[in-house]
């Protein structure tokens, strides 16, 4: 008999807690509850964004000095200019002459691309007229 009666009790206690279960995934699954687990998901995003954004502006601000610091930008660099040295010609300098070189010794951009189309074949206004003052229309 008093087997019978734990296992009873067994039994009464498992439909007790299947059913605190069950009752609890029901109030999870109801439209109020998702929209208010959905909107409580949505302010914690945008608390975790704008953090983020405050840390990236900090860092940034952060290198920005460093940057500063570093190129003298902040007014704590005195850079004082280095006078020009003159070209000397001992010591193998030369200097550029402003005089083209000749075509032979040219080797550039202009010379190297393919001749355009104006110098391959005439316009539609150049033949207009034939050599001699001839026009050149079909309508005459």
């Amino acid at each position: 008999m008093v087997r019978r009666i734990f296992w009873m009790a067994v039994g009464a206690g498992a439909t007790v807690w299947a059913m605190n279960k069950a009752n609890e995934a029901v109030h999870r699954l109801t439209p109020d509850s998702l929209s208010g687990t959905a909107a409580r998901g949505a302010l914690q995003l945008g608390d975790t964004a704008k953090r983020f954004a405050a840390d990236v502006r900090a860092g940034m601000a952060e290198r920005e000095e460093q940057l500063r610091a570093d190129l003298g930008l902040d007014g704590t660099a005195v850079v004082d200019p280095q006078p020009r040295r003159a070209l000397r010609r001992d010591a193998g300098y030369r200097a550029i002459s402003a005089a083209p070189a000749p075509l032979e010794i040219q080797v550039g951009p202009a010379v190297a691309l393919p001749p355009t189309r104006k110098a391959l074949e005439p316009t539609p206004r150049q033949l207009d007229e034939l050599p001699g003052g001839i026009p050149n229309r079909k309508d005459l």
